[in-house]
């Protein structure tokens, strides 16, 4: 795999990434630092923001920690990034849950209303909460939603998550919409990314579930990061409410 140098896209810009401490956050966030953003990073452990902070810079980054789900820990990060930085530019929601798996018809309800309200509704507030903190003030921001291919396609044993990630979809659409021309809102749907958070999904057969893509291997956190500083950069300003699929090529397969 090749890739590009680095540019210095984000020179002057804020950025505010939730679910930072490590996997496609930390990727997400090292890139926009890499190109020259600063940054507010949040999760819910301290000590994983810590080494967080220590990979980006203490000059370019802050942790805030605290559960994405809870309004007063998102307010303190939006308030953090401005009082900080002196603003907020770009919006990445990227927390996410999934602490089931197996049917739907199995499906507990209080763990079905935990995984929306973390993945969907958490989602929705850190946006109305930036917005109202200046994003797209004087310059277009950009909200970035961390979806999924669960979200465009069945998938067995992980329905529900599958279901939240449509909803997000479905709300960056909405959100492009009712928040143009001030604000760019887009998604990405990535397939399977060798995170921590995906380990159960390729654990036992790496080789064969990496065959099971057109170009051979699992996607990396950087690939995620990569994409996600095209669409909060000047490079996607024509472009708003789509999602952006980066699946290995097993779309192509899967008719998607």
């Amino acid at each position: 795999m090749t890739s590009s140098p680095v540019g210095q896209r984000f020179i002057g810009r804020v950025a505010l990434i939730t679910g930072a401490s490590r996997g496609i956050g930390l990727a997400v966030a090292q890139r926009l630092v890499d190109e020259g953003a600063k940054v507010v990073v949040t999760a819910r452990k301290p000590d994983g923001l810590a080494a967080a902070v220590e990979q980006l810079g203490a000059d370019a980054a802050v942790a805030i920690s605290g559960r994405a789900d809870d309004p007063d820990h998102q307010q303190e990060a939006i308030d953090t990034a401005v009082e900080r930085f002196g603003g907020l530019d770009v919006l990445v929601n990227n927390a996410g849950i999934n602490p089931v798996y197996g049917p739907l018809t199995e499906l507990d309800d209080s763990a079905a209303r935990k995984i929306m309200d973390v993945n969907v509704l958490a989602a929705l507030s850190w946006t109305r909460r930036a917005v109202a903190a200046g994003l797209g003030e004087g310059r277009q921001g950009a909200v970035v939603n961390m979806a999924s291919v669960a979200g465009l396609a069945p998938a067995p044993g992980i329905g529900w998550y599958g279901v939240t990630k449509s909803a997000l979809i479905g709300l960056t659409v909405q959100l492009a919409a009712e928040l143009a021309p001030r604000v760019r809102v887009n998604a990405i749907a990535p397939a399977i990314v060798k995170t921590r958070f995906a380990t159960a999904l390729y654990e036992n057969d790496e080789e064969g579930t990496a065959a099971a893509y057109p170009l051979r291997r699992l996607g990396e956190p950087a690939d995620i990061g990569a994409a996600a500083a095209f669409l909060a950069s000047g490079d996607a300003s024509w472009m708003t409410g789509q999602t952006l699929v980066i699946d290995g090529g097993a779309g192509l397969r899967a008719g998607l």
